[in-house]
């Protein structure tokens, strides 16, 4: 029996991709790239923003920090409200509370837009605790985030269960030794989760509840 629920942000919670590209794009104008196509920035939703302008754009450790500098000029003001909450997701973070489940969230977006994102959508009231990354760049690996969850909420390794769309979410609950759930409607596909190693699948968020209920 479960009885902590991890859950990540961006691609489980809430559809965040047009925020995110909004301002990744913000900032690719401002570092001069324009040879790109919007569909391949959905890559950046996920991982530390600094890895993925290295890793998408083969840009320098300086380039890398002035395009998450360009980024964080976009997304506080603009970008974090071009967002919605995923269908049926209240329901479920609800049913878990009634059911005495210890509800936290576990994303590696820094704590000041990750508060926000639960207050404009207000769902805070579902979270037990809240672990993230900060803006200076501390915390920001997703295995750290999770070890941060468990920590604070000294939740038992074996009762707990971390659900995310992203390989990074699957892994990183791996290296802490915890159940992973991988979600089908956020940005990851089934090969990636499966390949990770995720040991259920979800296909919506109903079915988020149903796995978690059954095990």
């Amino acid at each position: 029996m479960y009885k902590n629920i991890f859950f990540d942000l961006d691609g489980t919670l809430t559809d965040s991709s047009e925020g995110i590209l909004n301002s990744v794009e913000y900032a690719l104008k401002k570092l001069g790239i324009t040879d790109y196509k919007r569909s391949e920035l959905y890559g950046f939703i996920g991982p530390p923003l600094f890895d993925s302008f290295g890793e998408f754009f083969g840009l320098s450790e300086e380039k890398c920090k002035e395009g998450v500098k360009f980024y964080r000029e976009y997304f506080p003001k603009k970008g974090i409200y071009e967002n919605k909450l995923y269908d049926g997701i209240e329901e479920v973070l609800g049913k878990l509370k009634d059911m005495g489940k210890t509800v936290v969230l576990a994303t590696s977006k820094p704590r000041e837009f990750a508060i926000e994102i639960l207050r404009y959508f207000n769902i805070t009231k579902y979270f037990d605790y809240t672990a993230t990354a900060e803006l200076d760049g501390t915390r920001s690996r997703k295995e750290e985030v999770i070890e941060y969850a468990l920590e604070i909420s000294k939740a038992k390794r074996e009762e707990t269960i971390m659900i995310g769309d992203r390989k990074y979410d699957i892994l990183g609950a791996k290296k802490a030794e915890i159940t992973s759930v991988g979600v089908l409607y956020g940005f990851g596909s089934k090969e990636e989760l499966v390949s990770a190693g995720a040991d259920y699948i979800a296909e919506t968020p109903r079915g988020l509840l149903d796995i978690v209920v059954a095990v």
